[in-house]
C-alpha cells in the first residue's frame, strides 16, 4: 500500500488487491474516506471537512496520477 502523499497530516494511499470503482484512500488520524478517482465522491467513510477539502483540492488535477497508480497496483480491474 503505497502513500502516493502526506497533505497536511492526511496520508493519500492506493491499495493492491482492491475492488471497483478505482478509488484512493484518505487517512487522517482516527478518519477514514475512500474517494473515488473518476468522480471525486465519497465512497465510505469521512474526513472532517478541512481536511477533505485539501485532498480533492490535490487530486482535482492528479486524477491520471492516481488511475495510473491503481490500475498498476490493480492490473486485473
Amino acid at each position: 500500500m503505497p502513500t502516493l502523499k502526506i497533505i497536511d497530516s492526511v496520508k493519500v494511499d492506493v491499495y493492491s488487491r482492491e475492488h471497483p470503482p478505482p478509488h484512493f484512500h484518505a487517512i487522517y488520524a482516527e478518519y477514514e474516506e475512500l474517494i473515488e478517482i473518476e468522480t471525486l465522491a465519497t465512497y465510505a467513510g469521512s474526513l472532517p471537512r478541512a481536511q477533505r477539502s485539501k485532498v480533492i483540492e490535490w487530486a482535482k488535477t492528479r486524477q491520471d496520477f492516481l488511475m495510473g497508480n491503481f490500475n498498476r497496483l490493480n492490473p486485473g480491474l
